[in-house]
């Protein structure tokens, strides 16, 4: 019998088979597939019987933040239980952006000048706006004057309307504090009107917010929140101010920390490269909006034309910015070479399964190192997200956050502006790239100097940091 023979033989018993064996095992197959790619865990979470993640906690053993205050937050010494349906770090993340509803709300809109002649949109929410209370003459004025004012920075295409912000804004102002949302640059809203818009590392506008505020409500402590991209500028600035803050207690959620090890990381998986091409048209988006600005200051026809958030900040973000390349800004702007500065109460909370702040970038010494830091990390909960219960109606972080706010208020733990020389603190991982002039090889192969020195470098960065 011929090779031929055989073939056919074994398609006639292969016929014989139902067609819905052929289609169950299809089905196998691409549940196996779906079940891997989205990182799945219902399966693991229903043998085990949803036992939810214990929070592990890392600091210095002598951390009186720990001790104080920590160790009074039960949330943070408990389990963490997410929402059984989204067993997904890649569920909760996309959730939490077109599905995460929160109570309805009004905030009311200050809009803040800066020194360079820009307009940055602060939005109130008080506790009246949520408890169903007749509106004050002027909510943003009229409150107790030492009720707690809580600064919220948001992540990276974030502002005020963002689902996550308004969940922690109407929780936080439910307890009776007043929430303000910084916003960045050019969001909610506001055009951008003079020659520079923030980036990951632009502390300046937190800085003289909170200045201001510090100014204007003296008697009220302030406490700041900062999530993903924005955490990693708040931290940037605890570290950069150092004592000389007037901040009582800081959370950061979702800090990416190191924006190098970052921008490797989601370029890296399969699934974090649709992370970086959403991300990137978000940026997009926000440049179409000011699109005289980026025109004038950047170049236009690479930030149409930018797939991932790095050719972006080629195109738009360094460019704007002065700085000589694409992992110069990462490394000047990135966070986690301050965290040894930081000097007030700092709650950071990550989850191990974050699709797009990866854990690798987390600097776990550098936060057991300061006494003033307490490292709060899950095993699940995806990028900003955290859902519980089984209506995913709240979102654990923004509790945890509030408590350990709670908890620090009420403890004599907060810190206290001490008016102390600002140090110094040297540039992260400088290297050649950062000295000039250096080289660039234009696409004939013709090779120019640009001359910028050192002495120009060092201008400019202190401008930007």
């Amino acid at each position: 019998m011929d090779d031929g023979a055989y073939y056919w033989l074994l398609l006639k018993v292969l016929s014989l088979v139902p067609l819905w064996h052929y289609l169950l095992l299809a089905a196998l197959v691409l549940f196996s597939f779906v079940y891997n790619f989205l990182e799945l865990h219902f399966l693991r979470d229903l043998f085990s019987g949803f036992p939810g993640s214990p929070v592990l906690l890392s600091f210095d053993a002598s951390s009186q933040i720990y001790q104080r205050v920590v160790s009074n937050c039960s949330l943070l010494h408990s389990r963490y239980f997410p929402t059984p349906w989204l067993c997904s770090p890649h569920l909760q993340t996309l959730f939490l952006n077109y599905f995460a509803t929160p109570p309805p709300f009004k905030y009311t809109r200050q809009l803040f000048r800066t020194a360079d002649g820009e307009t940055i949109a602060l939005d109130w929410l008080s506790s009246s706006d949520v408890s169903g209370d007749a509106p004050q003459v002027d909510d943003v004025t009229s409150e107790d004057e030492s009720t707690p004012i809580v600064v919220v920075i948001p992540g990276l295409t974030s502002d005020s309307s963002s689902q996550y912000i308004k969940h922690l804004a109407y929780y936080t102002a439910m307890r009776g504090w007043k929430v303000v949302i910084c916003n960045h640059r050019g969001f909610g809203g506001v055009s951008i009107t003079c020659n520079f818009s923030y980036n990951a590392g632009w502390t300046e506008d937190v800085r003289i917010v909170i200045n201001y505020l510090h100014k204007e409500k003296s008697k009220a402590p302030l406490f700041v929140v900062g999530t993903s991209i924005g955490a990693n500028i708040m931290v940037k600035y605890l570290g950069e101010d150092g004592e000389n803050i007037p901040v009582a207690g800081a959370v950061a959620i979702c800090s990416p920390w190191d924006l190098l090890i970052g921008d490797r990381y989601i370029r890296r998986g399969r699934v974090q490269k649709l992370y970086d091409k959403a991300l990137a048209f978000g940026l997009q988006d926000y440049a179409k909006s000011h699109q005289s600005h980026f025109t004038r200051n950047a170049n236009w026809e690479g930030i149409i034309k930018s797939f991932s958030v790095r050719d972006f900040d080629d195109h738009a973000t360094r460019v704007v910015g002065k700085y000589e390349s694409v992992d110069t800004y990462y490394r000047r702007c990135s966070s986690s070479i301050y965290v040894k500065s930081v000097s007030v109460p700092l709650l950071c909370i990550s989850a191990l399964d974050d699709p797009i702040c990866t854990t690798e970038a987390i600097p776990w010494d550098e936060c057991k190192a300061n006494k003033n830091i307490v490292l709060a990390t899950v095993k699940h909960g995806g990028h900003l997200a955290f859902f519980e219960g089984i209506t995913a109606s709240q979102l654990w972080w923004v509790r945890a956050a509030n408590e350990f706010l709670g908890v620090l208020h009420s403890s004599n733990c907060m810190h206290v502006q001490k008016m102390v020389t600002k140090p110094s603190i040297p540039l992260p991982l400088d290297s050649s790239i950062d000295d000039c002039p250096y080289v660039d090889v234009a696409e004939d192969g013709m090779v120019a100097a640009l001359n910028n020195g050192p002495t120009a470098n060092n201008v400019e960065d202190k401008k930007h940091m």
